[in-house]
C-alpha cells in the first residue's frame, strides 16, 4: 500500500502463469508430454516446430492474473479488494 501511494503513472497487479519448454529429439516424444501435460490440466501447453526442425513442447498453465490498481497516481480499487486479490493470486501460485 505504501508504494501504491508513491505511484504517478499507472499500476498493474499482473500473476504469470507456469510456462516450461521443452527442447525435443522427435515429434513423438513432444505428443507424449503434450498429452500428459493436457491431461494434468495444463491446458495452454502446444507444440512448435521450427524451421530448422527444432521441436519445442511447452507446458502452460491458465492460472493468469492481471488487474489495474491506479491510473495516473489514483488508486482505484479499495485496500481490501487489494487483500483480495493477493490471496487470489497466492492460490494460482499455490496451483501452478
Amino acid at each position: 500500500m505504501t508504494a501504491l501511494g508513491k505511484a504517478t503513472g499507472d499500476v498493474v497487479l499482473k500473476f504469470e502463469p507456469f510456462v516450461l519448454h521443452v527442447l525435443c529429439q522427435e515429434l513423438q516424444d513432444a505428443q507424449l508430454l503434450h498429452s500428459v501435460a493436457i491431461d494434468s490440466g495444463f491446458r495452454n501447453s502446444g507444440i512448435t516446430v521450427g524451421r530448422g526442425g527444432k521441436i519445442m513442447m511447452a507446458v502452460r498453465s491458465t492460472h493468469c492474473l492481471e488487474v489495474p490498481l491506479s491510473h495516473k497516481g489514483k488508486l482505484m480499487v479499495s485496500e481490501e479488494y487489494i487483500e483480495f486479490l493477493i490471496h487470489v493470486a497466492n492460490r494460482k501460485m499455490e496451483e501452478n
